[in-house]
């Protein structure tokens, strides 16, 4: 909550420009819901999708089918923490250590498409 304003004045990448027509959400779980995250979004033409809480919960009561969509990001986390070189950083070259992240996250696909069983 605190870095929300460093962190968004830091994005390299330039941004189309908001209009009424195409504005630029960002989407922030519950641990973002302060007015002052809000007020920070609207100064860099955001529009804030951030779930209150107790929103979700809520949710999750009144519809049956309903899932949570961080659990996606949350279950590949926890698969690329089975690989223990990731989790603990041993490798000093940078370089070493990315090839070895994007061998575990192809490994991780082929596994999910039932290639490798």
């Amino acid at each position: 909550m605190k870095l929300v304003r460093a962190t968004v004045d830091s994005v390299g990448m330039p941004r189309p420009t908001p209009t009424p027509e195409h504005p630029q959400g960002l989407c922030l779980d519950k641990g973002y819901d302060f007015a002052e995250v809000r007020r920070t979004l609207d100064e860099f033409g955001f529009t804030a999708h951030i779930r209150s809480r107790g929103e979700e919960a809520q949710a999750i009561k009144r519809e049956a089918g309903f899932k949570a969509r961080r659990w996606v990001v949350e279950r590949t986390h926890s698969w690329l923490n089975r690989f223990r070189r990731i989790l603990v950083r041993w490798d000093k070259s940078p370089d070493n250590y990315i090839a070895f992240l994007h061998f575990a996250c192809a490994l991780i696909a082929l596994r999910a498409a039932g290639s490798l069983g």
